[in-house]
């Protein structure tokens, strides 16, 4: 049931996803983004149903097939975001109040991690009963977002927030990285990280945290961008 229930909230994020690109952007970049969004979904979701991701016996361990694309998009991402004054004007395309808000679907996300610690899939602490506090970042997104509208002072608020959000995502990242049965396997909890081998839930690590690392760093820049010249903080082209 619960996979079943994670499946519908994929499809209904990747919905109001396009939808909002959409909106704000035209479209033609909310097809692209659907056709991308696709293709990744089909890969990852293949590898983790055919069991290839859970496979460590192989070298390189199966997990990496997943992993190695969604580290080299963010970087990426990243450098788009620090180096292009275009991000600018993506970040700015968007109401804020929507990127911060947006982060509230991180609360979803941690319920479904404390059912996959019940079912032994997870150790404790990549839950908010352990070492995870990401729930309380995104419980707090609909209050920054509101914060945000109110000047200055509500834009510097939301900008230490997103540095908090970012931490807090590194946090439980490594966590589940160095509790995942393969090389990197250093933290021994009660159980191993079988997350990222798991059809559906690998879509966690495969869409959910870099979706969450994106709506950070669109909002870091349209935040900077409001409370002082881009040049300030960001490099651009």
């Amino acid at each position: 049931m619960a996979g079943i229930l994670f499946v519908g909230f994929v499809a209904i994020m990747v919905a109001l996803l396009i939808g909002t690109i959409a909106r704000y952007l035209g479209s033609r970049p909310a097809w692209w983004v659907l056709a991308g969004l696709l293709v990744w979904l089909s890969y990852a979701g293949l590898l983790g149903y055919l069991g290839v991701l859970k496979n460590t016996t192989t070298r390189p361990p199966g997990v990496l097939l997943l992993v190695v694309p969604v580290v080299l998009f963010l970087l990426v991402f990243v450098a788009f975001v620090v180096l292009s004054a275009a991000s600018a004007r993506l970040a700015l395309a968007f109401p804020l109040w929507i990127l911060l808000g947006a982060q509230s679907f991180r609360i979803f996300v941690e319920l479904f991690l404390h059912r996959l610690w019940i079912d032994g899939l997870v150790p404790r602490m990549l839950t908010f009963e352990g070492a995870n506090v990401d729930i309380y970042v995104a419980a707090s997104a609909a209050l920054i977002a509101w914060l945000s509208t109110r000047g200055r002072l509500g834009l510097r608020v939301a900008f230490a927030w997103n540095v908090l959000g970012l931490l807090s995502l590194a946090n439980v990242v490594t966590r589940a990285v160095l509790t995942a049965p393969g090389p990197f396997n250093l933290i021994h909890a009660e159980v191993p990280n079988r997350l990222m081998g798991t059809f559906p839930f690998l879509f966690i690590p495969g869409l959910f945290v870099p979706l969450a690392v994106v709506l950070h760093l669109l909002a870091l820049r349209a935040i900077v961008s409001r409370l002082r010249p881009p040049s300030a903080l960001f490099l651009n082209s």
